[in-house]
């Protein structure tokens, strides 16, 4: 037995902003939450369920998805070790159909690659036994969404998008399978117990069909104690922005319904000729052109715009880089966010660097686009991806 207050695990984030934070969790709380939310946002019937989480079990999903909330319910899971390409571009498919999964928790990144890779794929196995599909690590995008719920869920699987970070220790935001009218791209509302709100730059809650600052209002069970060894660090980071909430670093709009939407990181807000763009919008309307399979997003600093849209995509396997394609890219992304959304430079890539727990390191993205020294690679699932992406850069034309 243990104190509910006893240590239980410091997890270092990847450190969006190059410094790594050591997440302190503690043992009561951490593991009500992990428990419920693994219990009530998946639907969990133990006694007949076959669950799968595809994280890796060394972030935080892997903690609470894999580990803690599923054992502490006695969940029957699959757990799996190795690239969903090895030996073939089916091997997920392929344990579902195996082992009878029912209740599928993946990542958006994954999403878009299997995307990438094709419809036909997922087509050939029987994937009849799901009945609940979850998203979990970035906002996915309506497309991907949409995309899943067809060709993997068979458009009968509820999905619930999930929003929760390390710091947060489990699920914050996501809809309730059977309970939740679901909306393709939105993680909707916070959980039972948790209050989360949008605010605006003076903490003002902002009203219905307003963007701002996600923020959480009251503690809750499985919150971080502090980053370890820096106290004050912790306060700085999380506290200090708005007085008496948890700021995360996330930006988020409320939809008409008053449903919440998150738009990525508030570092990843850029400020083109005094408009405020979200990566997250910019990518999401470049994946909903049929040539794009997945897309990173990010400003660099231009001397007319202020910040100058630069976009990295992945074409599907059908589609084929053409100086035309690049010209109805940006005019795709004009037509659906207004011509100021127009990326001044559209450069597509074989792969972009993501760390192993499938987020996007957009840091990295910035260096290059800025023709900086690329920062510490020590997080990516594969530093070498960084050498390709640069080894195109000098053949990539600008377009004003």
């Amino acid at each position: 037995a243990f104190d509910a207050e006893h240590p239980l695990f410091i997890l270092y984030t990847s450190g969006t902003t190059g410094k790594p934070k050591g997440i302190l969790h503690t043992s009561g709380g951490y593991l009500t939450q992990a428990a419920y939310t693994h219990h009530a946002v998946f639907d969990l019937k133990p006694e007949s369920d076959v669950y799968w989480c595809t994280a890796d079990i060394g972030w935080v999903t892997g903690h609470s998805y894999i580990v803690y909330g599923p054992l502490a319910n006695g969940a029957t899971q699959v757990m799996y070790e190795g690239t969903p390409d090895t030996p073939h571009q089916g091997r997920f498919w392929e344990v579902v159909q195996k082992y009878g999964v029912t209740i599928l928790y993946t990542a958006p990144t994954a999403i878009r690659t299997f995307m990438k890779w094709g419809d036909d794929i997922p087509a050939k196995f029987d994937l009849s036994s799901l009945r609940v599909l979850g998203s979990v690590g970035e906002p996915i995008n309506p497309e991907a969404w949409v995309w899943y719920r067809k060709h993997i869920g068979g458009d009968r699987c509820p999905i619930v998008d999930t929003w929760w970070q390390t710091e947060t220790g489990a699920m914050m935001i996501s809809p309730l399978p059977g309970v939740t009218h679901t909306k393709p791209g939105s993680a909707q509302r916070a959980l039972p117990g948790i209050s989360a709100t949008v605010v605006d730059d003076e903490a003002h809650e902002v009203p219905n069909g307003g963007g701002g600052y996600l923020v959480l209002t009251e503690p809750w069970p499985s919150m971080l104690r502090t980053i370890w060894g820096d106290d004050q660090r912790f306060i700085d980071t999380y506290w200090s922005r708005f007085e008496g909430k948890y700021f995360a670093g996330d930006g988020a709009k409320k939809d008409d319904d008053g449903d919440i939407w998150l738009l990525g990181r508030v570092d990843d807000v850029m400020l083109v000729s005094g408009h405020n763009i979200s990566t997250t919008e910019v990518e999401s309307a470049l994946v909903s052109h049929p040539a794009v399979a997945e897309a990173a997003v990010v400003g660099a600093n231009d001397e007319t715009t202020g910040q100058a849209i630069v976009a990295f995509v992945i074409l599907r396997g059908s589609a084929s880089e053409t100086d035309n394609l690049v010209a109805d890219l940006r005019n795709h992304v004009g037509s659906t966010l207004g011509p100021i959304a127009k990326p001044k430079r559209i450069l597509p890539v074989q792969e972009l660097p993501k760390t192993r727990s499938g987020k996007i390191m957009r840091r990295l993205l910035r260096d290059v686009a800025e023709n900086r020294a690329v920062g510490d690679v020590t997080t990516l699932a594969d530093s070498s991806v960084m050498d390709l992406i640069q080894s195109k850069l000098p053949s990539a034309g600008s377009e004003d």
